[in-house]
């Protein structure tokens, strides 16, 4: 499987040794919230497990692909609570397949004050 396969399985299966595999050691997390980027395997996994759990909605769903040699951006749909939820994950990977950069953006701003303290809850739980 290419990288694009494996993520979209860990989106479906949620199988954290699946993601595990997936991210780099020197992976970086670019949070639509967090104005600094968050350094390391360990702080990727802990933000992409929390964002699973906050936005995995039964009407969550990728509605558009773009691609390039080591890199892609995915578009995805969901709602919260009655609010309509646009938002790209713009991921990177190396030559060895595993993600080196994760970027989330969303709009409207009214969807991102709807998942910032579900996101908090989920990371202070962790």
């Amino acid at each position: 499987m290419d990288t694009l396969e494996r993520w979209h399985a860990y989106v479906e299966g949620n199988d954290p040794q699946a993601l595990d595999a997936l991210i780099a050691e020197e992976c970086v997390f670019h949070s639509p919230a967090v104005h600094t980027p968050q350094a390391g395997k360990a702080i990727t996994i802990k933000y992409l497990t929390a964002a699973l759990a906050v936005l995995k909605q039964p009407d969550f769903r990728y509605v558009g692909e773009w691609r390039a040699d080591r890199s892609a951006v995915l578009e995805f749909q969901l709602s919260i609570d009655g609010i309509q939820i646009d938002g790209v994950d713009i991921i990177t990977w190396g030559a060895d397949g595993r993600i080196i950069a994760f970027k989330v953006m969303m709009r409207p701003l009214k969807a991102l004050n709807t998942i910032l303290p579900l996101m908090g809850a989920r990371l202070g739980a962790a």
